[in-house]
């Protein structure tokens, strides 16, 4: 059930995968990916940095680095007894003193696990250190949360005057939740209007201010939101009928498949855009067979994700694929890519998402499940290295409630007793 063949491409992933996990270990890495350690080793070898990350998130020291850090500790020849004695009492106390420091390095970075999950990171830190001031040492607390002690100073000098601040926004936060309740589709513009009407030009609010409290607050307008169209019917080209009718349901594996388009966005600081991904999803198992990420909605997209399939799978010869109405899946060059599959063609009907729920429902687990609470990811790079990370864990790790709560690939592994086409 294992898949035969990678591509340069998802070795590269999977390389950068395990480079990029903290405290990452070949074992895990490679139960996660579906192969053998000595595969992933071999990739290592060919694609890797040479770099690994630590637990922490720093970068782990290179095993010649430790080689040196060791053989400058080992005895000279000709030392006498003394001089070994005194230097192993020397190197017992620098271990002694390296303990020390690293415990309370550790128990600084437990206790301020949870405060730095707040959105602002720096206060945080400030917060932070001033809460544990009494029992670790401030030199010790900022140079290990990486501030500087004098802006820690000059931020807890400043605390009255916040403490100021604090309960004049409190107060306007109670006139703009009075605003927002009679009309909840007032933004920052208009609550400013509203609030100034008829006030004294020394008592009137700043725009600004009035958006970063509504923000602070979570209050805002109502805004409708953008949707990305993903589906574009091309009426020229052939159309096919629905072999599915809502049934993703499959007696085995390599038998009906399900696929869609979806927008990966990404961040305005870094171009803005979207991402494309292309799914080929079995019905049987639910897992995830062939997919494909570009930063176009061209036929290669979709071809690509099929094609991965075929090389997954070995073969698709007599199964079915599922699909909406996008041009990409209407096109000529597609329907020769599944004649030479051996592939039937199958579509739901046009503006009917039901028609394809499972690969919409995939879509959204996985952005539910990566972005959690972001709109965005912060970059291509980011994007793709997180999203091939999910679906490798989605594939061979994550618990599916369709499967009885194990893995596709557990599923596939634990139902099935026929053996797949090979792949070439």
């Amino acid at each position: 059930m294992a898949r035969k063949n990678y591509s340069e491409e998802f070795r590269r992933q999977a390389v950068d995968l395990y480079e990029s996990t903290p405290g990452a270990t070949v074992r895990g890495i490679a139960g996660d990916l579906g192969v053998v350690r000595g595969t992933l080793r071999a990739w290592l070898e060919a694609y890797g940095t040479g770099k690994e990350t630590a637990a922490d998130g720093t970068l782990a020291r290179s095993p010649l680095q430790v080689k040196v850090a060791t053989a400058a500790r080992e005895p000279r020849d000709g030392e006498t007894p003394e001089q070994k004695v005194a230097r192993l009492e020397a190197r017992v106390r620098e271990l002694e003193v390296e303990t020390t420091k690293l415990v309370t390095e550790r128990e600084i970075l437990q206790k301020a696990a949870k405060p730095f999950r707040r959105a602002d990171a720096l206060v945080s830190r400030f917060q932070f250190v001033a809460d544990h001031s009494a029992t670790f040492e401030v030199k010790r607390l900022c140079q290990l949360l990486e501030i500087k002690r004098s802006s820690y100073y000059a931020w807890r000098a400043a605390a009255p005057a916040r403490a100021v601040r604090a309960a004049a926004d409190a107060a306007l936060a109670s006139r703009i939740r009075v605003v927002h309740g009679a009309d909840n589709t007032v933004g920052a513009p208009r609550m400013t209007a509203e609030l100034n009407d008829g006030v004294p030009a020394c008592e009137r609010v700043n725009h600004k201010r009035v958006a970063r409290v509504m923000r602070t607050a979570g209050i805002a307008g109502y805004v409708k939101k953008r949707r990305v169209r993903t589906t574009v019917p091309e009426p020229a080209d052939q159309k096919f009928p629905d072999l599915l009718g809502r049934d993703f349901t499959a007696d085995a594996p390599n038998r009906k498949y399900v696929g869609d388009i979806t927008y990966l966005p990404i961040s305005a600081a870094a171009g803005g855009g979207n991402l494309y991904l292309a799914t080929v999803i079995d019905c049987y198992s639910r897992r995830l067979v062939g997919w494909a990420v570009a930063d176009h909605m061209r036929t290669d997209l979709v071809a690509d994700a099929l094609t991965a399939a075929a090389g997954a799978r070995g073969s698709l010869k007599g199964s079915v694929f599922h699909s909406d109405h996008g041009s990409v899946y209407c096109s000529k060059a597609y329907a020769k890519l599944y004649k030479r599959l051996g592939v039937t063609q199958s579509m739901g009907a046009v503006g009917t998402s039901a028609d394809n729920a499972l690969a919409e429902s995939f879509n959204a687990t996985l952005k539910r499940e990566v972005l959690q609470d972001a709109a965005c990811w912060p970059d291509e790079a980011t994007c793709r290295r997180e999203v091939f990370r999910w679906i490798i864990r989605y594939n061979n790790r994550r618990r599916h409630s369709w499967c009885g709560y194990v893995s596709p690939a557990d599923y596939e592994n634990i139902t099935t007793t026929t053996t797949l086409p090979s792949a070439a």
